[in-house]
């Protein structure tokens, strides 16, 4: 299993922790864009980060991370399913220059209005439910401590992570302070140094061991002095929910008149996704079909060969 998320609590103490390498689903999110190396680590790292956070919530639905930037990059996207079915994207401003060593600062956040947002999509809404969703000014020098004081200000939950990415291998680790509920953080009162004692170890992890190791090794090389208590490992991997009936449903939505505009204008409509690039045409023929029958799969069933 080379995309590997492992989770763990330590044995009596008030403190869980994460530990994930995603290669084959890195590689395959990014192999149909060109990025640059800097935004590429940047997204990499939000990639990582989007895992370790959705393998955490119990939430019937999808996690879907943004940060919105007033830099050379507009804006990142990642979005988690429950099962850890990742894609990502990020959008660059046109004719804009990028050095070689940029950071979070230059990319995304030159004159400090860049914005961090959460937004946990249900899965099967109940009629009237929203979507919850938080958004934070974005602070820190990293993706790292952005979340940290994302999920300190919006979750009111003591948060620690570690992130590293490159053009073959994002991972991360996280650790997070349990809130005191039904009075656990009394039960396991004895430890009083867990959470220091445990973020000091994480914290002696390097980018090239993120980068290099395997989780498992990963786990025992930081907390080999420390009783932990393993979940069932996860496999995340990419998976884009984009399709052809989606983009119709699209073009419904916009109605036969306006699409008809784009077709008579352009002799097709083409939408390429920004997730994995893959692209749908629809001619005139294709149109048609699709507002009779009102579903683009129907549509192609029913196209002449």
């Amino acid at each position: 299993m080379t995309d590997k998320l492992l989770k763990f609590t330590f044995h009596n103490a008030p403190v869980r922790g994460e530990v994930v390498r995603l290669e084959a689903a890195w590689q395959a999110i990014t192999q149909h864009h060109g990025y640059p190396e800097p935004v590429k680590r940047l997204l990499g790292e939000m990639t990582a980060a989007a895992a370790l956070l959705a393998a955490n919530i119990k939430f019937a639905g999808s996690l879907i991370m943004q940060i919105h930037g007033d830099g050379p990059v507009s804006l990142l996207v990642v979005e988690c399913q429950p099962d850890l079915r990742l894609r990502a994207t990020a959008k660059l401003r046109a004719g804009s220059t990028i050095g070689a060593d940029a950071g979070m600062r230059e990319l995304v956040n030159t004159k400090g209005q860049g914005r961090c947002a959460i937004t946990l999509y249900p899965a099967d809404p109940r009629p009237g439910q929203q979507p919850y969703q938080g958004i934070v000014s974005l602070e820190g020098d990293s993706i790292a401590q952005a979340l940290e004081i994302y999920m300190r200000r919006s979750e009111q939950l003591e948060s620690r992570l570690w992130l590293a990415a490159n053009a073959s291998c994002c991972a991360g680790v996280l650790l997070q302070k349990l809130p005191d509920n039904g009075g656990f953080a009394q039960r396991v009162a004895a430890d009083t140094d867990a959470w220091e004692r445990t973020t000091a170890l994480a914290a002696t992890v390097t980018t090239d061991e993120l980068l290099t190791l395997a989780t498992d090794t990963v786990t025992r090389r930081l907390f080999w002095q420390e009783r932990l208590d393993h979940f069932r490992p996860l496999a995340p991997r990419f998976e884009c929910r984009c399709s052809r009936e989606r983009i119709g449903r699209m073009l419904l939505s916009l109605g036969r008149p306006e699409v008809d505009s784009i077709i008579d204008e352009m002799g097709s409509v083409e939408v390429t996704c920004d997730f994995c690039n893959a692209r749908q045409a629809f001619d005139a023929i294709d149109v048609a079909q699709l507002f009779r029958t009102g579903s683009a799969n129907e549509a192609a069933a029913s196209a002449p060969h």
